[in-house]
């Protein structure tokens, strides 16, 4: 309650022109709550025979009682929090304030910083592409009517499916909203319990969305799994969160960080209370062994939505790892105590991911389990800067590296969650055999798809490739250096090398791995028969164009999958990534 009022009392011009992504996530909520509600009520004044409009009950009104509102409403306001959140993030007079005084403060939990902000950016940005994909999967019909005594049953069934679609257009994008909202706070955070609560936010969010269409038995079963798992993971977060305070008498960053500094032997109650926190945070970004609920809910929940959880849920699972390792437990010089175990939860991570996607016939659970893979390669790259060998300009590569594909991720991961989105529109989407001849159905979508395909598999010059790249880069810059080019054998050269410099290698083998299950998709878009030889959700009427706004989207995420690849674009979005590392570990 301190830290909540403290926020309230801190808040001047400034710093609502600050919040204002957050402020308009929120006045989102209201808005969603309140418009679809009015009306034509009125009512009587007491002891008179005079009504006046309240505008909330009664009879609808047209315009905001369209099932297609809440789903605009939202977009809207995505939008305009990206728009606000770009200006303050890139103004630079904000730069220049963020750099002299590490950022805008607020009361003694939030900050708001260029790397924050960055972080706003791809979870506003992958909420707006969600949102614009739902308009498919689960589309709104002002035209939907009660099923009639003389209708079949499938037309009957088709009918009741329209109206639960249009009833719950509210429910989904106030819980998008929510979600949005616990994201950016979390990336705000410069408490750990603020941390917390603010991922519990978006999380709690995240379970109920996955089991949004609870009328599918396969929906309802991983909305559970997810909850229940992701329930038993954050107690045990919690009770890590507890011993740390139990040992240091504070959840602050800074102070947790400068306690583990002054810390000359290894505390065991700081020790186990970081264990439990990194479980926590690794079932969040979806690490082996903590990983066994997400191909279920990738699989259970829309397309929208898991490719929420692959990008965007993904990546607010990496800035609390980053929050907890690299701000508050890495030492000023020598290795973290948790290096060794990073590297080898990211090796087992990025294997099993690719070796399960090998086996997968199901195109969700086959990018679930490639999502786990990535998840594996950003540890890597973690590990490297716990290592104790990298300098602080390499350090801040390799993050840049990790950061830029976390952002990446939204454009090419996402952008193939909407073409299985588009497809599951059509009750397809769940088996390989749904992406024959893809390409020559609808072209635009099947080669779109299949840029996605080649960047996730990291091919040059796509903007996958780049981000693997300055991985694997930052990875050998550390280790190199080691191991003696005078060795008479391999293997003596081989045990001479750091073996931080097996985890490029690891990253490398596996990436060709991962080719296997990405070219298969390719290779069932173009020379396999299509079942069907109309293009996917093909627009035959003025109404239809509401729901072609996802094809528009896919093709804004190809285009930009080629734009940052190799190129001026990536080159000016890594000054900017590179911009927002430096002010967050204080170069």
């Amino acid at each position: 309650m301190e830290a909540m009022s403290s926020i309230l009392t801190d808040i001047d011009l400034t710093t609502t022109t600050m919040l204002l992504p957050e402020i308009m996530m929120l006045l989102g909520i209201v808005a969603l709550i309140l418009i679809p509600n009015l009306g034509d009520a009125t009512i009587r004044i007491p002891l008179t025979r005079t009504r006046v409009p309240i505008l909330i009950g009664g009879t609808r009104f047209s315009l905001t009682g369209d099932p297609r509102a809440p789903n605009q409403v939202a977009n809207v306001v995505l939008f305009l929090a990206i728009g606000f959140t770009a200006l303050t993030a890139l103004n630079p007079n904000n730069l220049e304030e963020f750099s002299l005084e590490g950022g805008f403060e607020i009361g003694n939990s939030l900050m708001i910083t260029e790397f924050s902000r960055l972080f706003t950016l791809l979870f506003t940005s992958a909420l707006l592409l969600a949102s614009v994909a739902t308009s498919t999967r689960m589309p709104a019909k002002p035209k939907a009517a009660a099923p009639l005594e003389s209708d079949s049953d499938e037309v009957a069934d088709s009918k009741i499916s329209a109206l639960i679609d249009n009833r719950r257009q509210v429910d989904f994008h106030i819980l998008l909203l929510t979600t949005g909202l616990g994201m950016s706070l979390m990336a705000m955070a410069t408490n750990l319990f603020m941390l917390f609560v603010c991922l519990e936010l978006a999380s709690l969010s995240s379970y109920v969305l996955v089991a949004f269409h609870k009328e599918t038995n396969v929906g309802g079963e991983a909305g559970m799994k997810y909850f229940m798992v992701g329930s038993v993971v954050s107690a045990i977060g919690i009770y890590g969160m507890s011993l740390l305070y139990i040992w240091s008498g504070s959840l602050d960053m800074a102070d947790l960080a400068a306690a583990w500094s002054a810390m000359e032997t290894n505390d065991p109650l700081a020790m186990v209370g970081v264990g439990l926190m990194m479980v926590a945070f690794g079932f969040k970004v979806g690490a082996a062994p903590f990983h066994l609920a997400v191909p279920d809910a990738y699989s259970g929940a829309s397309s929208p939505i898991a490719g929420l959880l692959a990008t965007a849920s993904k990546a607010m699972g990496f800035v609390a790892l980053i929050r907890l390792l690299l701000i508050v437990t890495l030492p000023p010089s020598g290795q973290a105590i948790w290096m060794l175990t990073i590297a080898l939860i990211a090796v087992l991570t990025m294997t099993w991911g690719n070796l399960a996607a090998l086996t997968s016939d199901n195109p969700k659970r086959m990018l679930a389990y490639s999502s786990v893979a990535h998840a594996g390669y950003m540890l890597a790259a973690m590990a490297a800067v716990g290592s104790g060998l990298a300098d602080a300009s390499t350090s801040s590569m390799i993050l840049t590296a990790v950061v830029f594909n976390l952002l990446i991720l939204v454009l090419f991961k996402l952008g193939a969650f909407l073409v299985l989105s588009m497809l599951e529109a059509e009750g397809r989407g769940h088996r390989i055999e749904d992406l024959y001849g893809l390409a020559r159905r609808d072209p635009v979508i099947g080669v779109a798809m299949f840029v996605f395909m080649l960047s996730l598999a990291g091919v040059p010059p796509l903007s996958g490739f780049l981000s693997k790249l300055l991985m694997i880069n930052g990875i050998v810059s550390v280790s190199a250096g080691t191991g003696d080019v005078a060795s008479n054998t391999i293997v003596d050269w081989a045990g001479g090398v750091d073996p931080l410099f097996w985890l490029a290698v690891a990253i490398v083998l596996n990436s060709a791995l991962s080719l296997f299950y990405y070219l298969r998709i390719g290779l069932v878009m173009f020379f396999e028969s299509p079942k069907s030889d109309s293009p996917l959700n093909e627009v035959k009427s003025h109404d239809d164009w509401y729901t072609a706004s996802p094809r528009l989207a896919i093709v804004v995420c190809a285009i930009l999958t080629l734009l940052f690849g190799i190129g001026p674009m990536s080159e000016w979005l890594l000054n900017v990534v590179t911009s927002a590392v430096d002010s967050m570990i204080g170069l």
